[in-house]
């Protein structure tokens, strides 16, 4: 079954689920099936090499999506299964504003609807409307497909390599070195994230200014040790509280403390290495960041550099099941010999990229996430290592990282 079938297929099928709840008979099961299987149909047809599907055709399927989900509710009054509904497809826009919008407009539909309504045209009515007002206020993307079926060597800002099962954990590079079939060095002594900053050269950035302290942090980081205070901004905090226990602790990725209290754990910073077969030089250098207390994972991260435009660039890849989000960074100097990597750039490279990875093929479908940008300060201080590690969306700062650096 090529994925243009399986695609129409599984549209029938979430079409019938939506049906079913929103007519509870096996006749508008069926008339779903129809509408967004066609829907789908059309959608592909009309689909150009890298673009994503239609607008329209990702509205019905959130729609439908809504309709199963209200259909799951029993007896419930509108106005809540309306805001609820909202409030899910705001969140799941990420920009601030959508976060916002959301519970606005599902308390709109909910209000409008009669006492009795079905639960699950309200909330299909509430995120239908959502992705309406969202598209008319606003006009930019927020991710564009970049690539479909391209290779690695086509995509060097990309980090291709990703989690084979449903958890990355701080076990992933082990599990990758049996993968590639490479020497696997856990907690290697004297490495660091980056072979060399002089590999990061280029007309913006010259690594001899670098103060000494920042440059052996960068190439030997195995040195060191962290603390983390987080610095969460007070509107992102219920959105990350529910993602961090449904999604990234289960996942054992990008599981960030919450405050300062939880970092009294402690945190454990290692450098895991691979040696490919035939090969002299560390060819993954895997950073896991992790408690202390248990060894939870914080962040996964696999980074590396490359060269374009004699240039140098860090992509530190976070693996995800079947894919990878990379971070593509900028290196530019810092008044007092700091250096700082930053996603945010004219150039073409910088930034931040979703990729899924065929298991077979090796094919890499890769989307460009706009709005999300970040920036790591790392300077002295009084002669001690300090950092900053920002994040914002669409220009909204959403959380701050400070590091206290020390030699171990």
């Amino acid at each position: 079954m090529n994925i243009r079938v399986g695609g129409i297929a599984l549209s029938a099928a979430i079409g019938a689920l939506a049906g079913a709840a929103l007519s509870r008979s096996a006749r508008g099961a069926a008339v779903g099936a129809a509408v967004l299987a066609g829907t789908e149909a059309v959608a592909r047809a009309r689909q150009r090499p890298g673009e994503i599907p239609a607008w329209w055709s990702r509205v019905a399927m959130s729609g439908a999506a809504a309709a199963i989900g209200g259909g799951l509710v029993r007896n419930s009054p509108p106005l809540p299964v309306g805001i609820a509904a909202g409030a899910l497809a705001g969140a799941l826009g990420l920009r601030p504003q959508k976060v916002l919008l959301g519970p606005v407009v599902g308390a709109a539909a909910g209000l409008l609807a009669p006492r009795n309504a079905n639960p699950a045209v309200v909330a299909a009515t509430a995120v239908v409307g959502f992705r309406v007002v969202s598209a008319l206020l606003f006009r930019d993307p927020q991710v564009s497909l970049l690539a479909e079926r391209a290779q690695a060597d086509d995509l060097p800002f990309v980090v291709p390599l990703e989690a084979r099962t449903n958890r990355v954990g701080t076990g992933f590079v082990r599990e990758l070195a049996d993968v590639l079939g490479g020497r696997y060095q856990a907690d290697a002594e004297d490495e660091g994230i980056v072979a060399s900053l002089d590999e990061l050269a280029g007309p913006q950035f010259d690594p001899a200014g670098v103060d000494p302290l920042v440059r052996e942090f960068y190439e030997h980081t195995s040195r060191f040790k962290l603390t983390i205070v987080p610095e969460w901004r007070l509107w992102v905090r219920p959105g990350y509280l529910l993602y961090r226990n449904l999604v990234a602790r289960p996942l054992g990725q990008a599981n960030v403390p919450m405050n300062q209290r939880e970092t009294l754990r402690g945190v454990r910073s290692r450098i895991d290495t691979i040696t490919l077969e035939d090969q002299e030089l560390v060819g993954v250098r895997g950073w896991i960041r992790s408690f202390a207390d248990n060894d939870e994972p914080i962040y996964v991260g696999i980074y590396t550099t490359y060269r374009h435009d004699d240039r140098g660039y860090v992509s530190v890849g976070f693996p995800v099941p079947r894919g990878s989000f990379t971070a593509t960074l900028l290196p530019l100097p810092r008044p007092g010999g700091g250096l700082v990597l930053t996603s945010t750039s004219d150039l073409a490279h910088p930034g931040h990229y979703l990729t899924a990875i065929d298991p077979e093929t090796r094919d890499l479908t890769t989307l460009a996430v706009h709005g999300f940008t970040e920036r790591l300060d790392v300077h002295t201080d009084t002669g001690r290592l300090r950092a900053e590690h920002a994040f914002a969306l669409y220009g909204l700062p959403f959380l701050t990282l400070h590091y206290t650096i020390d030699r171990i």
